[in-house]
């Protein structure tokens, strides 16, 4: 359901986390990565939305289509693991960074979460 879903939606998505003391982060992200029907991951870089994950492992992606209002996805998460094998990453991105981005890239991550729970973009029935 998820992958065929996101094989074909294109738009916008949000990733948030949050520290151990509940102080929140929003960061933008592309499309999740589906390995299994209930495993999702995301190639992360070493800044605050991996760093909030070591202590709180519990996140929400919010992912909103383009051109048609108000429809999309919202994905609960939970941590799993992560792994930062240079090839299994380079594998999974989507697109080449043009810009000098080569510290980033060498700590980025492929961090690994368990969907606990999908809801549409508005209104609070889950999807099965």
């Amino acid at each position: 359901m998820l992958k065929n879903y996101f094989e074909t939606a294109t738009g916008t998505g949000v990733l948030s986390t949050a520290d151990a003391t509940g102080r929140v982060n929003a960061a933008l992200y592309g499309k999740p990565h589906l390995v299994e029907d209930d495993t999702v991951a995301f190639i992360m870089a070493d800044r605050l939305s991996r760093s909030n994950l070591e202590s709180n492992p519990s996140a929400c992606y919010l992912f909103r289509e383009t051109g048609v209002g108000y429809r999309g996805k919202r994905l609960y998460l939970t941590k799993t693991g992560e792994e930062s094998d240079e090839k299994a990453i380079a594998a999974l991105r989507r697109r080449t960074r043009h810009d000098d981005h080569d510290e980033q890239e060498s700590t980025s991550r492929l961090v690994y979460f368990r969907v606990d729970k999908v809801l549409p973009l508005v209104g609070g029935e889950q999807e099965s």
